[in-house]
């Protein structure tokens, strides 16, 4: 008879497997980091604001850790080829990736075969900073008010489109919120990535679009674009006389973005705790907070595992109802 038939057996070698994985999980956290550098991939284009925020927390950690940490750039499918390739790396406490609210929120819905599971795949380790959607229009549209902009969407919604910085983004998402909300159809543009899609609403060829503040404030500084609101709950430090969507008559609109860092599912905890507490001091230095707070317009949190997980149970539904509502789909 085989003995794992008996309940007490199978009990024994389940707590013994159990002893031998967080054995073998302490002994790789005993000599993490000292065996190679640290890659962390960033599944977007240089330059865009979750590669500014991977290579301060890359370069910041490889110093206090004593050991290289290496950006990798993997972009493409809204974060999901970087998201896939770290899904599969060994949970070994040698490979981050700087997830998103695309990749670990909206694609779980938005994507009908996602080829990696925000929740099941991954290890949370620490939310970074969220980051404020502005709304963006041409100067020449002649309109200076978000009331502005509606009451022109609504007499002709068939000529207005918005653009994103590509289909399943947060900026895309946005835009179909609003469209929701002001109960207007529209047409959605998606370009590959911020720059050209900022250009050709500067030129009047999409109405209007979303996108993150830091990537606008060049063109608003030359007067190319035109910011009719912010979509937090409260104003930004940026522009403090901008209004929010909600004070300038669309009430209960809130969207932020946000920025956070993850490991693949299985490495081991105390790995992804020390983790944990060195972003979080990382995030109080100075420099820091000048760069990516002042600069960029973040507001740098920080935060347990615990707490990135809790954020994701609740942002995943929320934008599943958007997609669903919206029609919205990529595959």
């Amino acid at each position: 008879m085989n003995s794992l038939r008996n309940p007490v057996a199978r009990a024994v070698v389940a707590v013994a497997t159990a002893g031998a994985a967080l054995a073998f999980g302490a002994a790789q956290a005993a000599d993490w980091p000292s065996q190679k550098p640290i890659s962390y991939v960033v599944p977007f284009t240089v330059g865009g604001s979750t590669d500014v925020v991977g290579r301060v927390i890359a370069q910041k950690l490889g110093e206090r850790l004593g050991q290289s940490v290496v950006v990798e750039n993997k972009p493409g499918a809204a974060g999901g080829i970087g998201a896939t390739y770290v899904a599969k790396a060994p949970p070994d406490g040698y490979t981050l990736f700087g997830g998103t609210i695309s990749t670990h929120a909206i694609n779980a819905s938005l994507y009908k075969s996602l080829k990696y599971d925000p929740v099941k795949d991954f290890e949370p380790v620490s939310l970074v900073a969220t980051l404020p959607n502005v709304l963006l229009v041409d100067p020449n549209l002649n309109v200076n008010s978000v009331q502005d902009l509606i009451a022109l969407l609504k007499r002709d919604p068939t000529k207005r489109t918005f653009a994103s910085s590509g289909a399943g983004t947060s900026t895309h998402l946005t835009g179909e919120l609003f469209a929701r909300t002001i109960g207007v159809p529209l047409t959605h543009v998606p370009y590959k990535g911020t720059p050209p899609a900022m250009i050709d609403v500067s030129s009047g060829a999409v109405t209007f679009m979303f996108d993150q503040m830091t990537a606008a404030l060049p063109l608003l500084q030359q007067g190319k674009l035109k910011l009719l609101a912010v979509t937090t709950p409260n104003r930004i430090a940026l522009s403090p006389d901008t209004p929010t969507l909600a004070e300038a008559g669309v009430p209960g609109f809130s969207v932020a973005s946000w920025q956070a860092v993850y490991a693949p599912k299985g490495t081991p905890k105390p790995i992804v705790d020390h983790l944990s507490k060195e972003i979080a001091a990382i995030l109080k230095e100075p420099d820091v907070q000048e760069r990516l707070g002042k600069t960029m317009g973040m507001e740098l949190v920080g935060g347990t595992p615990e707490q990135l997980r809790e954020l994701m149970a609740s942002e995943i539904p929320r934008w599943a109802k958007v997609v669903q509502e919206s029609g919205a789909s990529v595959d």
